[in-house]
């Protein structure tokens, strides 16, 4: 469990960013990280697509704890992993893991994403640059892109995760 005993010992509500498709778009990079950080995000996920090391330089100023997965178009994989290491952890796809007694996986291969929901109680993806939040079976959410090369909208979501909510957030 991720540190939500000390958040409910507060009287808080944990909060988690979510993030994905960044594409090396530093403005829209940095934007995202003082949002995370001004709402007191306690976790950031990425879901891919981070692309080049050089945004670890921006990513390293959040606050929160940060796990990222490899998407198809992160190319220098080793560099990633070095740079990222002292400050996140980063992950092939698929991430599984738990955060506040819900068990997550987190992808950057929408194709897969139906077969988790079946197994996981949230499922958070990335690689279409299109949002999507869904209550099924499990809670299935893409942040979209925070790039807005695409869709024209720089966008990332904040999850709620003992209320089983999200909230996209355009930057």
């Amino acid at each position: 469990m991720l540190q939500g005993e000390i958040l409910k010992k507060r009287g808080e509500e944990m909060v988690v960013g979510i993030i994905s498709d960044t594409h090396d778009n530093m403005p829209a990079i940095e934007k995202a990280v003082n949002f995370f950080n001004e709402n007191n995000a306690f976790l950031v996920l990425h879901a891919g697509d981070i692309v080049s090391p050089f945004t670890a330089r921006i990513f390293q100023k959040l606050k929160g704890k940060m796990i990222l997965i490899f998407g198809n178009n992160d190319g220098d994989r080793l560099y990633l992993k070095k740079l990222f290491s002292p400050f996140a952890e980063i992950h092939n796809d698929p991430y599984i893991g738990e955060i506040e007694g819900k068990k997550i996986a987190m992808t950057h291969k929408p194709e897969i994403v139906d077969a988790l929901s079946l197994k996981y109680d949230i499922v958070i993806y990335g690689h279409t640059h299109e949002i999507e939040i869904k209550k099924e079976d499990s809670f299935i959410i893409n942040p979209g892109e925070c790039c807005g090369y695409l869709t024209g909208k720089k966008s990332i979501a904040l999850l709620f995760p003992q209320k089983m909510d999200a909230q996209i957030i355009y930057l």
